[in-house]
């Protein structure tokens, strides 16, 4: 997928767990290992600002464009 999502290594920048980082978020840790992972289809604005606000950063320091091998072929 060349969505590359940057959560894991923003969550060890903050020194903060999948668990509390969940709660903060008020989503399962469930669906934040799906958001990690790159499985998530979607992200609700209202979840983006949530991640944004608690690890202090910008969408795009969560969310990085890159391109598609197999496109560029």
């Amino acid at each position: 997928m060349p969505i590359i999502i940057n959560i894991d290594v923003l969550l060890a920048q903050k020194k903060m767990s999948v668990g509390e980082f969940a709660a903060a978020i008020d989503i399962t840790p469930a669906n934040v290992a799906v958001l990690k992972n790159g499985r998530a289809k979607a992200v609700r604005f209202s979840t983006l600002e949530a991640i944004c606000r608690v690890l202090e950063c910008q969408p795009g320091d969560i969310l990085v464009w890159a391109p598609d091998e197999e496109a560029d072929a």
